[in-house]
């Protein structure tokens, strides 16, 4: 599958982006360093995959439209389709997929969804762009799935990681159930203090952490040595955290949308976060991350 791999550069950063999924799977400095996670067959072989049309799971894993019943996977098929290139220099490359008959046999409407990935030195920008080809409107929600290294390079041992919201953040914590994958009513304290979570591999034994509503729209993933990552998402009001304890990622997701809420039985048009585009129009949704040397 290597060969298939499209590489952007830009002086001595280079970053490598697969076509099965628009799949971000490397990003590397000079040095060789690598920023993306191991893919450890043990825990994950994901790297960052993009999650559209719905963002985590339905409830029966399948949703309803104008009263029949289409069966989506969690996170739905965007990750598992090919997209074509369709522009292409040394340091950007813009991947595009189209509606199909098998696209839209289990999501019944018209689309395109372009990503862009542009490399300007240590700074990695992306941006998911939806069109609505239809006419009808397009409901849908677009997450990103980043699995980024953890620890970071000469970043010291796992404990020593923070991740520091833009803003403080009070709010409860949700979580989705092992079982079925739907979001969980009511919440749990929050681990974050101020503006301030220190990770742990604990925190994940619930499985994801989920805020829906999330003040920030920036955070920095740092230790108290090496590189930090600043990664900016201005589109996405949700976030999830992930990680399987053990391994050697941690999971940054901005999200615009969630999973079906437990139980939720009403049309996709009223699922709690759905974006709603009308015809004709496009939505996008960027994501920045930019590696800082201190």
């Amino acid at each position: 599958m290597s060969e298939e791999l499209v590489r952007i550069a830009s002086g001595e950063w280079s970053a490598l982006i697969h076509p099965l999924g628009a799949e971000l799977q490397s990003l590397r400095d000079g040095a060789g360093r690598e920023y993306m996670t191991d893919a450890d067959p043990a825990y994950w072989t994901g790297h960052a995959p993009l999650l559209f049309p719905i963002i985590g799971s339905l409830s029966g894993d399948a949703f309803r439209h104008e009263g029949r019943d289409y069966a989506l996977p969690r996170h739905g098929f965007a990750r598992r389709s090919r997209f074509a290139v369709v522009a292409q220099s040394g340091d950007a490359v813009t991947f595009a997929l189209e509606d199909s008959e098998a696209t839209r046999a289990v999501y019944p409407f018209a689309f395109r969804l372009e990503m862009a990935f542009r490399l300007q030195g240590a700074a990695l920008h992306m941006a998911a762009t939806v069109h609505n080809r239809g006419e009808a409107v397009l409901p849908f929600s677009f997450g990103y799935h980043p699995a980024f290294a953890w620890p970071l390079p000469d970043g010291g041992e796992k404990t020593a990681h923070r991740i520091t919201f833009e803003k403080d953040e009070p709010g409860p914590v949700r979580r989705v159930s092992k079982a079925t994958g739907e979001l969980l009513p009511g919440g749990e304290a929050t681990p974050v203090v101020g503006r301030e979570l220190a990770l742990d591999e604990n925190l994940f034994e619930a499985d994801a952490m989920v805020w829906t509503g999330l003040a920030s729209r920036a955070l920095r993933y740092a230790s108290a040595q090496g590189p930090a990552l600043d990664i900016a998402f201005p589109d996405s009001p949700d976030l999830g955290l992930w990680q399987v304890p053990g391994a050697h990622y941690i999971c940054i997701e901005p999200w615009a949308g969630h999973a079906d809420p437990q139980g939720f039985d009403g049309e996709i048009s009223e699922k709690p976060g759905i974006i709603l585009l009308p015809p004709g129009e496009s939505r996008s949704f960027r994501m920045d991350v930019v590696v800082c040397s201190r």
